[in-house]
């Protein structure tokens, strides 16, 4: 059989410019809370899925220029920027709820979903649990795809975490954590590669509602032995989805062997390493980022999801293994990166 590269619809052709005004946080209120969100753009949905104690905003160099090809929906997740902060449910299941439910009010039945960090660990819990309304996967230094995380992120898991991140409000504290920062990038460590965005995500914890939403995301995701969930189980049901890895090979947060392990344990997927980028790689070089994005969702088509292909998948396949992978190499996979986090 002959590949015949996807056509993408006519419609989707064409460019546009995008205004300010699109670009402004919208509200919804789902559930009786208000959420926050960013949409821009006519053309097959794009939804950007930002991470841990980050929001929408992270995507703003980004969001034009993709909504000049598709409808591109940004989200606040609920306790993260201008969403409601409340006492809740802040499970990565919890989250793919939420992004189905404003995609309803939104009237977008189906989408390509991009995920950073946290966000990558929505995005896939997602498709696991809505395939029928995912059409493609393009997964961005991706929480859930291993155990190992930075240990500072185990050590905020921890009783009195709260107490820790309200002393970096402390009068002279900034100061002091900027400038080891610009000793850690001086000495071009990874974590220096990360460092300024990191502490943008401290800065963008104000008030205690705030950091308390962050600490109990991070709880649901992280303990003091590394990330508590993973989709590497799973992974063989990502066969038929349009599947692509994007990863700093200088990631201080997730190291990028989770994305070769990801790559393997992803039956078709497509694998592209950003060469001293940190944990955000499109901040890094969001030219390179958005052209990836771009060729990807115009060269591929959306999974055709059924459900009798979805049931053969679930009798047939094996936890941690697919036909294209070894016996026994999910389960080597997730030991090696269980020894890595201890």
């Amino acid at each position: 059989m002959v590949d015949v590269p996807y056509a993408r619809p006519a419609h989707a052709a064409r460019l546009r410019p995008v205004g300010d005004s699109e670009l402004a946080l919208r509200y919804r209120t789902v559930h009786g809370y208000r959420r926050a969100f960013r949409m821009a753009g006519e053309g097959p949905a794009l939804v950007l899925i930002h991470g841990i104690g980050d929001s929408s905003a992270t995507w703003g160099r980004l969001i034009p220029d993709l909504a000049r090809t598709h409808t591109v929906v940004a989200p606040d997740l609920l306790g993260h920027g201008a969403s409601d902060k409340p006492r809740a449910d802040y499970s990565v299941a919890a989250y793919a709820n939420g992004v189905r439910d404003l995609l309803t009010t939104l009237g977008i039945e189906s989408a390509t979903l991009v995920g950073h960090s946290l966000g990558g660990g929505v995005a896939m819990q997602f498709a696991y649990q809505f395939p029928e309304r995912t059409e493609r996967l393009i997964l961005v230094s991706a929480g859930g795809v291993g155990r190992e995380v930075n240990p500072a992120l185990r050590l905020v898991s921890l009783p009195g975490a709260h107490l820790a991140l309200s002393a970096l409000r402390l009068p002279g504290m900034r100061l002091q954590v900027g400038l080891v920062v610009s000793l850690m990038k001086l000495l071009d460590t990874d974590l220096g590669q990360d460092a300024p965005d990191l502490l943008n995500l401290v800065d963008a914890l104000p008030d205690e509602t705030s950091r308390n939403a962050f600490i109990r995301t991070l709880r649901a995701v992280v303990d003091w032995r590394g990330q508590v969930v993973t989709m590497l189980d799973r992974c063989y049901l990502t066969a038929g989805m349009p599947t692509m890895l994007l990863w700093g090979d200088r990631d201080s947060v997730v190291p990028v062997r989770h994305a070769y392990g990801a790559h393997e344990a992803m039956p078709g997927s497509r694998l592209e390493i950003f060469e001293g980028a940190g944990h955000f790689p499109f901040h890094s070089d969001p030219a390179r980022f958005r052209s990836l994005v771009e060729e990807f969702t115009s060269t591929t088509a959306p999974a055709d999801w059924s459900r009798d292909h979805w049931r053969e998948l679930l009798r047939e396949g094996r936890p941690g293994t697919h036909p294209d992978m070894p016996d026994g190499a999910g389960q080597e996979l997730r030991e090696a990166s269980e020894r890595s986090a201890t």
